[in-house]
């Protein structure tokens, strides 16, 4: 089990600079596909491997069409694990960022459940960029790779991205990827120009994502739950900056984190070193 070998190319590199996200081959075969939708349905039932324990405890909502996402499946799922871990990723990511080394930050699993065809905004992702989660980061330098467990498009609720909105910077206030009015926040952000494109992938390919890059997702309406795995990935030398913002994985550095303390520790596993 693991990623299918692939090498960044030069074409690869320039839509990535250009766009702020590249789609990738073909990535994980189809019996690793059909073990990692069996480890989503065994981390939503709590059935985890080893004797640890995650990181947030997880409830399923009384709402059946609410988006469930799961970070840091790799703490107590082997199949998650060997993905997310997987170098063959660090070294694209590495290609593609410029970087020479490259860590997990942290995976989310994440559960989008189909509506049959109702209208709904329950499971929707709103328009965000990750790094407004992540400015207790050194770098904006990150990348997330999001891998599709079956064929998505926007009938299933795939992601939609803006062109080049990686080149506007940490935007203020972009931490929104729980709020699930798409319009209203397309209102707030488009100040440039806004151009929405969908990320169409097959089964087992991955979209990598630059962290400045605007992205979202609507709802799903077909009778399927739209199910990913996705790694966030940063450069080997990320340090815990001074800044407003917190997150979760500052708590990994142990109980008195210093300002430019390096997310180098077990908690943040070394992918890719040149």
């Amino acid at each position: 089990m693991g990623v299918i070998p692939y090498t960044i190319t030069t074409a690869d590199k320039e839509r990535f600079d250009q766009d702020g996200y590249w789609i990738s081959p073909k990535l994980l075969d189809d019996e690793t596909i059909e073990q990692l939708r069996g480890a989503h349905e065994r981390i939503w039932k709590k059935d985890y491997d080893g004797a640890g324990m995650p990181l947030h405890v997880f409830k399923l909502s009384e709402n059946p069409h609410a988006l469930r996402k799961f970070d840091n499946g790799w703490w107590i799922n082997d199949e998650i694990r060997s993905v997310v871990t997987d170098p063959i990723l660090g070294e694209m990511a590495a290609k593609l960022l410029n970087e020479d080394e490259i860590r997990l930050w942290h995976d989310q699993v994440i559960y989008k459940p189909g509506t049959s065809g109702q209208e709904t905004t329950a499971g929707n992702v709103g328009w965000h960029q990750d790094y407004g989660y992540w400015r207790s980061s050194s770098t904006t330098n990150m990348v997330t790779v999001w891998i599709a467990l079956q064929d998505t498009n926007l009938n299933n609720g795939g992601m939609m991205t803006i062109l080049g909105s990686h080149k506007w910077g940490a935007v203020e206030g972009s931490d929104t990827f729980f709020e699930q009015d798409m319009v209203k926040l397309k209102q707030r952000f488009a100040t440039r120009d806004w151009i929405e494109e969908p990320c169409i992938l097959k089964a087992g390919q991955a979209s990598f994502h630059h962290a400045l890059t605007f992205h979202g997702s609507s709802t799903n309406f077909t009778d399927q739950p739209r199910l990913s795995v996705v790694a966030h990935l940063m450069p080997g030398d990320t340090f815990y900056k001074e800044g407003r913002a917190r997150h979760d994985n500052v708590r990994l550095l142990g109980p008195r984190p210093q300002f430019g303390q390096k997310f180098d520790n077990e908690f943040f596993p070394l992918l890719y070193s040149k």
